[in-house]
């Protein structure tokens, strides 16, 4: 259930996936306004293109651990909230923090953000903003389906799924 995309190849697919959903609901779509970006592991931080909305992913030892949307005018989410856990009321260095299964890191928060960039791949899928807030929407629905990621929505809420991490 959780394999990954590693390459190229995969992301290709995983894009074409994107735009035949998309198509599938009447929306004209055409793919140079759907760019998917692996940044790699270690990562760095980028800032959100003028005209462009996002999806962003962090994933670790093969596992999918949050992603998120940011709006055209959301920068800060899209570059800097994830790895500050006083920045927002939800972000992944405030989960990571607050996981039990990671003492052993020894993380805290003068740490949290440097070892989120030396040890997550960060994928993004950057959308063209004349697509629409609900485009956003549909793409983030049919990623946390597909990956389910760890730290999405209330621990409540997520199924019962055997974790690795």
């Amino acid at each position: 259930m959780y394999k990954i995309i590693l390459e190229e190849q995969n992301l290709h697919e995983l894009k074409e996936q994107l735009i035949q959903i998309i198509k599938s609901t009447g929306t004209e779509i055409n793919e140079n306004q759907i760019m998917i970006l692996d940044r790699g592991v270690p990562h760095k931080t980028s800032t959100l293109p003028k005209d462009r909305m996002a999806i962003y992913s962090f994933i670790y030892q093969d596992r999918f651990l949050k992603i998120g949307k940011a709006g055209p005018s959301s920068n800060a989410r899209f570059n800097s909230q994830h790895y500050d856990p006083k920045s927002s009321q939800s972000n992944l260095a405030k989960s990571l923090l607050a996981d039990p299964k990671l003492i052993e890191l020894n993380l805290d928060v003068t740490t949290i953000k440097e070892w989120i960039k030396t040890n997550t791949r960060r994928i993004d899928f950057l959308i063209d903003a004349t697509l629409g807030i609900f485009v956003l929407n549909l793409i983030e629905a049919f990623l946390h389906l597909k990956y389910r990621p760890k730290y999405e929505g209330f621990e409540k809420q997520r199924l019962n799924i055997k974790e690795d991490l």
